[in-house]
């Protein structure tokens, strides 16, 4: 089965194809420029761009793995989570693909397919594990009895972790997205310089606007005023609070896990999206967690259409294909945080 991938959640562009045992033919991705001199995601752009550039990038797809539509099988397609108007292009862009070819559509979710990135490049991974989503939009932890099925144990209240990276890059004056500008800062950096502290919002939930906050107090000192200017600093200063930020923000979620593995009993942890990346992240799991720890390569940890060709065939041979695909901006899944309680 040879399927073909469409992801435009968010301001990627993507289109990817998947053979039958998992093999990634293609993976082109267009990432947006124009969202840089706004310092984020002006939704409106975002749509327009995937309506521009939506035909080339199935084209080089198509070219670079040297099929045509005629030979697809499948077509996946993010419907859900992300910006609407982005997930309206992709899904009608979709439906005309399967409807001129005559060939089945499903939908799958944005950040499941995240998680199923880590499972797709792995070899004998073992259920339950625990799916610990990590992105610019999203930050959660789920149950996941199998590669197709997730249940959620907790997520952010208030800001993803990948936002937040973006906020603090922005006070330190770095162009956007910075949360790999963070990560090179903080390594010239000292992590003990500021006492930024971990989130300690109780159960299985997380927090990352106080700690934004903190760091927005510790760069204007008394001058916390929302209009006064933010201070120029010195690339020592950045660095030294570039490594303290991040401390704090990947403790908040390390220090979660180890009761939460325990109350799942789960035997493995895949870890998926764009700050699945961050090496400091993937050392702190490491020496926190005794388990089993999977991450993507670098090429699926952004958005891409790779992993939703991929969870996309996986669902379709399931006999999990959706009749009726409709963008949808929210997922609400089942929880399950209620039954894990009380952690401390």
């Amino acid at each position: 089965m040879l399927t073909l991938g469409l992801e435009s959640s968010c301001d990627e562009t993507a289109c990817a194809l998947v053979d039958a045992k998992g093999h990634i033919m293609a993976n082109v991705v267009f990432s947006q420029q124009d969202h840089v001199a706004y310092g984020g995601i002006v939704p409106e752009l975002a749509s327009r761009a995937h309506l521009r550039v939506f035909p080339s990038v199935v084209d080089s797809a198509l070219k670079e793995s040297g099929v045509s539509l005629e030979d697809i099988d499948l077509i996946a397609v993010t419907h859900t989570p992300g910006l609407i108007g982005s997930l309206a292009i992709g899904v009608n862009f979709a439906k005309g693909l399967a409807i001129g070819c005559q060939k089945p559509i499903i939908g799958v979710n944005h950040v499941e397919a995240h998680l199923y990135a880590a499972y797709m490049e792995a070899e004998n991974v073992e259920f339950p594990a625990l799916g610990l989503a990590v992105s610019g939009a999203h930050t959660a932890m789920f149950l996941m009895e199998d590669p197709l099925t997730y249940k959620l144990i907790g997520k952010s209240r208030d800001d993803a972790i990948g936002e937040t990276f973006d906020k603090v890059a922005r006070f330190l004056g770095l162009p956007y997205p910075g949360g790999s500008l963070i990560e090179k800062l903080a390594s010239c950096g000292c992590e003990e310089s500021y006492s930024f502290s971990p989130s300690k919002v109780p159960g299985c939930d997380l927090s990352f606007s106080g700690l934004k906050t903190a760091v927005l107090y510790a760069i204007k000192g008394n001058n916390s005023n929302s209009r006064t200017p933010l201070p120029e600093l010195s690339e020592a200063e950045k660095s030294d609070i570039a490594a303290s930020f991040q401390r704090a923000a990947f403790t908040s979620i390390a220090q979660k896990l180890p009761n939460i593995v325990k109350k799942i009993s789960c035997r493995s942890i895949l870890v998926g999206g764009g700050v699945a990346s961050n090496k400091y992240f993937q050392n702190l799991l490491k020496n926190t967690l005794n388990l089993p720890l999977y991450f993507p390569s670098s090429k699926l940890c952004t958005d891409n259409a790779a992993m939703i060709a991929g969870l996309g065939r996986e669902l379709f041979l399931s006999d999990k294909s959706t009749i009726g695909i409709h963008p949808c901006a929210r997922y609400h899944w089942e929880s399950i945080s209620a039954s894990l309680s009380p952690l401390p």
